[in-house]
């Protein structure tokens, strides 16, 4: 039985992933790499220190350091977020469901809280969430599920009593390797890849939701 809401949140409720990707080959462009889009989307759900670190190790540049990359990465991306960001289709809609019927809901998300804190005041969404957790507070991020075996326990049910909205391949492993159910709306470009079959469901995106499916 499903106690428990778990969402993530870039390209889930926020449609961040277009700007998260700009923001990237705008940062790594100016430290002289050769960075484009198929590159952003290898890393997609992990937690932008581990991004930074991951291309690091390829590309090995000198200066800046790994974490100020990250930081100018994450203040380019909240410029973006309060200038352009925009909820996905279907988040109010499913929030207010979920809201009546007094299912507890929360975020567990890569990205850090002021990241999140952000976005939860761009799109006045706060009110819904008992629990607000990023994976900054973790020694590791997704696909490892701490970050979503810690927002159950801060929600006080068990793991398995937890359904997850998920977008990307590193998130729907994390929630699954925590024992949760995992409902995967990925992008449009990936509707029909093969990863998301081993999930408990996917949807096109979060409009095609009914309170029935939990």
């Amino acid at each position: 039985m499903v106690k428990a809401v778990i969402f993530d949140m870039d390209g889930l409720l926020i449609d961040s992933e277009p700007l998260w990707r700009e923001a990237e080959i705008k940062v790594f462009t100016s430290i002289g790499l050769e960075f484009n889009d198929k590159m952003c989307r290898k890393t997609m759900g992990m937690r932008i220190d581990e991004v930074v670190l991951f291309w690091h190790k390829q590309f090995k540049w000198t200066s800046p350091s790994i974490d100020e990359v990250a930081d100018q990465i994450v203040e380019e991306l909240i410029k973006l977020i309060l200038e352009k960001g925009k909820a996905m289709d279907g988040v109010y809609e499913t929030l207010k469901s979920l809201h009546k019927k007094k299912v507890p809901m929360a975020i567990a998300s890569s990205s850090s809280m002021k990241i999140i804190g952000n976005v939860v005041q761009k799109l006045e969404i706060a009110k819904y969430f008992a629990v607000i957790h990023s994976a900054e507070f973790e020694s590791y991020g997704k696909p490892h599920p701490q970050v979503f075996i810690s927002t159950a326990q801060k929600l006080r049910v068990n793991p398995e009593e937890c359904i997850v909205f998920e977008d990307s391949k590193y998130g729907m492993i994390a929630a699954l390797a925590a024992r949760m159910k995992v409902i995967v709306i990925p992008e449009k470009k990936d509707l029909n890849a093969s990863w998301h079959t081993i999930s408990t469901m996917k949807l096109k995106s979060l409009s095609d939701f009914k309170l029935n499916l939990l």
